[in-house]
């Protein structure tokens, strides 16, 4: 393997479709199809990927030693040995300067909310992630500073609706990760903490209803968002609820693949190869820009 190409996997980059959160604030915001704000969305999720990966560098850099002893996580670069210690720390250095620098010449608010993902994060694998529920909630935190970050970006408010339903929807993926792996390992009868540790915090039953109850608040949160007579007044239609049935499906989905129907990989990895998901979630973003940017 290729430095450049350790580097590469190191940096994660099929998770940086999270990102996306960032580019929320400016698809709602009515400014999508203007230059100056796309640029500065753009930017803004740039920054956002390029810390994703330098925690990741800054993760695998800890675990290293746990990782040559694990049967998959061995393959990593940093464990090994493909990419250098050194290389990943200068790695991780040049990421985090050129994020926050970049940020900060956007906004302020953008680099704060930037650093407070780092902080967050660097919390997370120094050890808040063995800690039950802690680790979800950090999770959840870290796609509302996505959406927050996007919002700062380009200089708009943002719906206190939409930041309920960045936190219930990106809770529920959580909850829904931990659940599938909870359920994996019973089903191979193994202990789930032998994988991760914050699951001998966790039972399946329980995590069960809670991912229900996540999901219905999701749900309602967005209903709401669609109605609220600020949303109505600013979009100029009362179509937005049309879009509410790609929710609901959506959100089933999830739970399928997470509860119901698990698979060995993850349900938030399932449901990125899940052909059904996928072609809900296009169908809710044409109808969403048809309303907003079309029939408004």
């Amino acid at each position: 393997m290729t430095t450049a190409r350790a580097i590469w996997v190191t940096l994660r980059p099929h998770q940086w479709v999270k990102n996306l959160f960032v580019i929320a604030p400016l698809v709602f915001s009515k400014h999508l199809f203007e230059a100056t704000f796309a640029a500065r969305a753009l930017v803004a999720a740039l920054c956002f990927c390029a810390l994703s990966g330098a925690v990741y560098s800054f993760n695998d850099l800890r675990d290293i030693e746990m990782d040559r002893a694990h049967p998959i996580k061995r393959n990593r670069p940093i464990a090994a040995g493909a990419l250098g210690q050194n290389t990943a720390i200068a790695l991780c250095m040049l990421l985090t300067a050129g994020a926050l620098t970049a940020s900060a010449v956007l906004s302020w608010q953008l680099a704060l909310a930037a650093a407070g993902y780092l902080i967050m994060n660097v919390g997370y694998s120094m050890g808040l992630k063995r800690l039950a529920y802690v680790d979800v909630l950090i999770i959840a935190a870290g796609f509302l500073l996505r959406v927050i970050g996007g919002a700062f970006a380009i200089e708009v408010p943002i719906s206190p609706w939409l930041i309920a339903c960045t936190v219930l929807l990106s809770s529920l993926l959580g909850f829904g990760k931990r659940a599938h792996e909870v359920i994996m390992a019973e089903r191979m009868g193994r202990d789930p903490s032998s994988t991760r540790s914050s699951l001998r915090g966790y039972r399946a039953r329980t995590l069960t209803w809670i991912m229900l109850v996540l999901a219905a608040a999701t749900t309602a949160s967005y209903a709401l968002y669609t109605q609220d007579a600020r949303t109505v007044s600013f979009f100029h239609t009362h179509r937005l609820v049309w879009t509410l049935p790609f929710c609901v499906l959506g959100i089933a989905r999830f739970l399928q693949l997470a509860l119901w129907r698990p698979r060995a990989q993850s349900p938030t990895e399932a449901m990125l190869r899940d052909g059904l998901f996928l072609l809900n979630i296009a169908l809710w973003g044409v109808a969403v820009m048809v309303i907003i940017y079309g029939l408004s």
